[in-house]
């Protein structure tokens, strides 16, 4: 596995133009799995070749037993590098292949999880971007689109589900069930799936769909609780983007699988793949079920945009990912209850974006991708909210009307095919009668974010934009608030629309108490107000009428924290000024999230504790609203540090949930009694209460206890990956200090590997386990000097370049 060779672009160009898939047959037997490890399959494929006689090859990396084309034996020596090497092909070709994937532990391609807490197992695959052939043999690249027919052998006590659904299940017989699936619609490689176990099933006949959500026996009751909203947002999604894209989704059958070990989520057909941190082990506040939400209508967004209609390679990934980042948003808008989720996007989501864009590892939102193993570095926040916040500047520059008429003419156009960037754009320009090039050439291939500040010059007033490195900035469509300020309130007396074309753009505004830049948000740019609007907005942020107005005083704030040009405590007191008024359970929890955050990590060790202190005091005051408390809570149990605030903490700590975090709290701080962590792991029915107590340990202060938590979380990798953020957090404590130290250094050692296991681990090890903590300047150097160099993988190696950059941007803040 260690030597399969990346597919580069070239490669796939040259073997598109060469075959036409016709359909793929994959016969998979997972009985081997109920004991070991071992994921079989043999995959036939069948295939037209443009030129007689020609050769080409089919990616396979996993232990190939057996390979016949048209009939006749491929000597095993042609196996090389994942690859599978055919000579002499006829028109029509029919190749067999019988594999075998013995590490099906390890989360890449195929994984076996094991439910500690009853020892039953599950498996699932997920292969964005190129490990379908982990699994099974198959030209693995977007555009070699063809029908899949799924059959797999499973244990006879066990449910599986795969893209298309309505299998034909056979009776049992030597323990096992087969399961037929029927051909599915023409799909690429990456979109297929097989999830098996002794699921737990739930079903339901929404709107003209059969509806399913599944999970692990140990969170039925979890799964239970949530169905109906789970049920209804689904059946919501669904009558929404078949409406408005005047194309509803062709297969009745839409199922929604929450599997253990997982990651995030994976939008195969008719089959979605979540993790089961999603089946929330305590009753969700309300931005963890418009989280959930978020994710189930984005990866619903992806019907359309990516399995309907698929990009032709990776440089077009956009296509996908910014599109359902900015679908889910704009659906759970307008139907759903989550009214205020562009609220929430931009506390959360688009603040990811700003400071990824300023990185030396930014990129264009559309980029050239050479390899497969660049596409999997390309997961990130510029692809997704980055893109999605480009696209929301798109409606608003060309109208939502005349947007969704073009995508419905390229949905038409496209179906079951392959597109790219220009296919798109050219059915927008046709709707909307504006000439896009040059817009889309400095919005989606060009990188970098452009500086918009209101200047006064004498009574006119002006709004100047700079693009990246001082360049022309950017075409922008965006609205400047207009706000009277009297009896302790603003309010809006109006919003003045504007288009910006170039670097000075003047403005006839009448005068107000306050000029909110880019009120709305709608478009993407760093908005930069003067000296005394600034003032006004980190000292009555609270003032401001609407949350979207509020949140915006505040991120606005927080992005000038973020390049040196105010302190930690100013956005602070700005961001707990405007949560001790804020009305929209959307923005409490993502405001508080960046406060917490502040406090945590950019503030002077001098400071930390006073600042953490006053956010404590906004979250005792915040827990004294019933809808408020429970995230209140769960942020003090970050945040406090007073003797009377640990007091309370204990007194309403509960919940398992609220339980677990004091014990974290207790022992970041060095006072934790193990006996407490060994009684509540007894007592809390959550399945993964054991990780609970795993991160409880990492949290205190000592080498001992960081040498095990890193064993347990880097080396052994025994924390799922889908609750590794939550690890790292635990491990890298601001109140541990010099103990922390040896740890950077076994973070560079651990880079090489951090790729091993797929594209999941590579995410969440580089990340989450960042050193944030007791890091200087010389750290950072060396951080940087590993991740550029030979042997780490390229996604491992842009995720710690980016992190560097924002590790020293928070140095900088410590200096203040």
């Amino acid at each position: 596995m260690a030597g399969a060779r990346s597919l580069t672009q070239a490669e796939a160009r040259e073997r598109a133009e060469l075959l036409a898939v016709e359909r793929y047959d994959i016969d998979v037997d997972l009985t081997h799995l109920l004991e070991g490890e071992e994921f079989r399959a043999t995959s036939t494929i069948t295939f037209r070749s443009l030129t007689s006689g020609s050769g080409t090859f089919v990616d396979c990396v996993a232990e190939v037993e057996e390979v016949t084309l048209n009939g006749e034996p491929v000597d095993l020596d042609a196996v090389r590098d994942g690859r599978i090497a055919l000579a002499g092909l006829k028109e029509r070709n029919t190749l067999v292949v019988s594999s075998v994937q013995r590490q099906t532990g390890r989360g890449s391609g195929v994984h076996r999880a094991v439910d500690p807490s009853d020892g039953l197992v599950y498996v699932w695959t997920t292969f964005e971007p190129d490990d379908a052939r982990r699994a099974w043999a198959c030209f693995d690249q977007p555009d070699l689109k063809a029908p899949f027919a799924i059959t797999v052998i499973a244990p006879a006590d066990w449910t599986v589900l795969s893209n298309s659904g309505d299998p034909t299940v056979s009776e049992p017989s030597d323990g096992a069930r087969t399961w037929a699936f029927p051909d599915t619609p023409p799909m690429s490689t990456y979109i297929p799936v097989v999830n098996a176990g002794p699921l737990h099933e739930l079903r339901s006949q929404r709107g003209g769909y059969d509806l399913g959500l599944y999970a692990r026996r140990s969170l039925a009751s979890m799964l239970e609780r949530d169905a109906e909203e789970l049920f209804a947002i689904t059946a919501a999604g669904l009558a929404f983007y078949g409406k408005r894209f005047e194309l509803p989704l062709p297969q009745r059958r839409y199922d929604q699988v929450f599997m253990p070990e997982f990651g995030g989520a994976m939008e195969n057909y008719g089959c979605v793949t979540w993790s089961d941190v999603f089946v929330y082990r305590e009753p969700p506040t309300f931005v963890e079920r418009q989280l959930r939400a978020q994710i189930l209508l984005h990866e619903m967004a992806h019907m359309w945009f990516g399995d309907m209609v698929t990009m032709r390679w990776w440089d077009d990934l956009w296509l996908n990912e910014s599109f359902a980042d900015w679908a889910c948003a704009w659906s759970a808008a307008n139907a759903t209850e989550f009214t205020d989720i562009w609220t929430t996007f931009l506390a959360n989501d688009k603040q990811s974006a700003y400071l990824a864009d300023r990185a030396p590892t930014t990129h264009p939102i559309r980029q050239r991708i050479t390899d497969t193993d660049a596409a999997a570095a390309s997961f990130d926040a510029i692809t997704y909210p980055k893109g999605a916040s480009v696209l929301k500047q798109l409606v608003a520059f060309v109208g939502e009307d005349r947007f969704v008429e073009g995508l419905r003419a390229y949905f038409r156009k496209h179906l079951w095919g392959n597109a790219t960037l220009e296919d798109l754009f050219a059915e927008l320009e046709s709707v909307s009668g504006r000439d896009l090039a040059s817009w889309r050439k400095t919005w989606l291939e060009t990188s970098g974010t452009d500086r918009l500040t209101l200047e006064r010059h004498g009574d006119m007033v002006a709004l100047r934009a700079v693009g990246p490195d001082r360049s022309e900035p950017r075409p922008h469509v965006l609205q400047i608030g207009l706000y009277d300020g009297r009896d302790d309130a603003f309010t809006l007396r109006s919003s003045v629309s504007v288009e910006v074309r170039g670097e000075l753009t003047p403005l006839s505004l009448d005068e107000a108490d306050l000029l909110l830049l880019n009120d709305d948000d709608l478009t993407f740019a760093s908005a930069r107000p003067d000296p005394a609007t600034l003032r006004t907005l980190v000292d009555h942020s609270g003032r401001l009428p609407t949350a979207m107005a509020r949140t915006l005083a505040v991120t606005t704030v927080w992005d000038m924290l973020t390049t040196g040009e105010v302190t930690t405590a100013d956005f602070v007191r700005c961001a707990t000024g405007a949560l001790l008024r804020e009305s929209a359970d959307a923005v409490v929890e993502p405001l508080l999230t960046l406060a917490v955050r502040a406090g945590e990590y950019w503030s002077p060790d001098s400071a930390r504790d006073d600042l953490l202190a006053s956010i404590a005091d906004t979250c005792l005051a915040l827990a004294s609203e019933p809808a408020r408390e429970q995230v209140a809570m769960r942020m003090l149990a970050r945040t406090a540090t007073t003797a009377q605030q640990l007091s309370q903490l204990e007194e309403r700590a509960t919940t398992p949930d609220l339980k677990w975090r004091r014990l974290s709290r207790l022992a970041e701080l060095g006072r934790v009694h193990l006996a407490e962590v060994d009684a509540l792991e007894r007592e809390d029915p959550n399945p993964d209460a054991w990780v609970k107590a795993v991160l409880v340990r990492a949290a205190q202060p000592t080498r001992e206890a960081k040498q095990a938590a890193w064993e347990a979380l880097v080396e052994q990798r025994r924390v799922p990956a889908g609750m590794m953020w939550e690890a790292g957090r635990a491990f890298w404590r601001p109140s541990a200090g010099e103990v922390l130290r040896p740890f950077v250094d076994a973070y560079i050692a651990a880079m090489p590997s951090m790729h091993e296991g797929g594209m999941l681990w590579a995410m969440v090890l580089s990340s989450a386990m960042f050193p944030v903590v007791d890091v200087d300047e010389s750290a950072a150097n060396q951080l940087e000097e590993t991740a550029s160099g030979a042997g780490v993988g390229a996604l491992v190696s842009k995720r710690v370049r980016e992190r560097v950059d924002e590790l020293r941007r928070m140095l900088r803040a410590r200096q203040e």
